[in-house]
């Protein structure tokens, strides 16, 4: 059977856009053949919903989108995130989409709740194992942190039957050197209980966070086949055959994609992707960046032109006195080297004006502060 790995960038709150987003991947995997396609945690609203679960209609308005979901997708099983409100309490779940409709649900069990985490303030914690069963092969179901919790995992999947596939729906922060930790933890799942995992993160700004994609898959023995594109979405196909003996084997579909070679890089395309979705996702369409020309205004502005694109872009020096002609100089070289728009606007005038008007202040002198008596 085919399966696929839909790492997109969702938008918190979004939920229209996310479905139509899904839709559109959902329509590229039936080009392809897939047979299941798996998309991150809480694809439906986005990461993290924070105190929108506590608003009922944000509620309901989840529920009807992965309905909507089901029902336009009908023709390949689903697993997509979304957040769940049954009798009362609210769970992070997966759905499973089958025919047109919701038919099962998994709750996630490991809910974080240190650094950018707070789900325990949101969410009541699952307590009972998912296993489906598509074509002969039994797949367990689980969400981000489930499986960094290797040993409680195959205690908790115990009861259940032959596991041949793990899925892992996740949105896991981006940070310096995570990736590393990320794909040991996902190998040692797969040696633990000895199959392959379909690993699908988000990928994409919101706010302070950065989900860096690179949705995966590894084989029985930890070995990664496959990886999806960093910092950008895609659509990670892999083939898995059920043999005979018991064995699961796994082969991507694919060339391999492109990936960061150094941290520096990593780091940058990170930036890069926080800088435009933090903009975009909150309806700006330009930036107005001050100029010193000094490195740390220089970076920024690289960033944004890399971001935005050079025509989104706005840079502006305030000379004073107190500005050398080199700084001045060095602004605007580098505006025409990035190609971004410069505006000069000397502010002089205005400096001695704030200058004079605090006169009044007893003790005040121009390169001083204020007595305090």
């Amino acid at each position: 059977m085919k399966i696929a790995l839909g790492q997109f960038n969702a938008v918190v709150g979004d939920l229209d856009g996310n479905v139509e987003k899904m839709r559109q991947v959902y329509d590229q995997a039936l080009k392809k053949n897939v047979d299941l396609l798996i998309f991150p945690e809480l694809a439906v609203c986005g990461y993290p919903p924070e105190d929108l679960v506590l608003k009922r209609h944000f509620l309901e308005e989840c529920t009807n989108s992965i309905e909507k979901t089901a029902a336009n997708c009908p023709n390949i099983t689903i697993i997509a995130g979304f957040v769940e409100r049954t009798h009362g309490e609210s769970y992070n779940s997966a759905a499973v989409l089958q025919g047109g409709k919701v038919n099962q649900i998994y709750r996630k069990v490991q809910l974080p709740n240190y650094g950018v985490f707070d789900e325990r303030r949101y969410f009541q914690v699952g307590d009972k194992p998912l296993v489906i069963n598509i074509d002969g092969l039994n797949i367990a179901i689980t969400i981000c942190a489930d499986i960094w919790h290797i040993e409680w995992l195959a205690d908790f999947l115990k009861s259940t039957a032959p596991i041949h596939l793990v899925v892992n729906i996740s949105a896991s922060p981006f940070h310096y050197g995570k990736i590393k930790i990320r794909e040991k933890v996902i190998s040692e799942c797969s040696t633990k209980l000895n199959c392959p995992v379909a690993y699908c993160n988000l990928v994409g700004g919101q706010d302070e966070i950065v989900f860096d994609g690179r949705s995966m898959f590894t084989d029985s023995e930890g070995k990664i086949i496959a990886k999806a594109k960093a910092f950008d979405e895609d659509l990670l196909i892999a083939d898995v055959t059920l043999e005979s003996n018991g064995k699961v084997n796994i082969k991507s579909l694919q060339p391999a994609c492109p990936q960061p070679t150094e941290l520096i890089d990593e780091i940058y395309q990170a930036l890069v992707l926080g800088t435009r979705d933090y903009t975009r996702k909150n309806g700006f369409e330009k930036v107005l960046l001050g100029l010193s020309g000094g490195i740390d205004s220089s970076v920024v502005a690289a960033i944004a032109a890399a971001a935005l694109g050079k025509e989104n872009v706005i840079g502006i020096t305030m000379p004073t006195k107190f500005n050398s002609p080199e700084t001045i100089s060095d602004a605007e070289k580098l505006a025409r080297n990035l190609g971004i728009e410069f505006l000069t606007i000397p502010i002089e005038s205005v400096l001695q004006e704030f200058d004079e008007s605090l006169h009044i202040v007893l003790g005040w002198k121009s390169h001083s502060k204020p007595s305090r008596g």
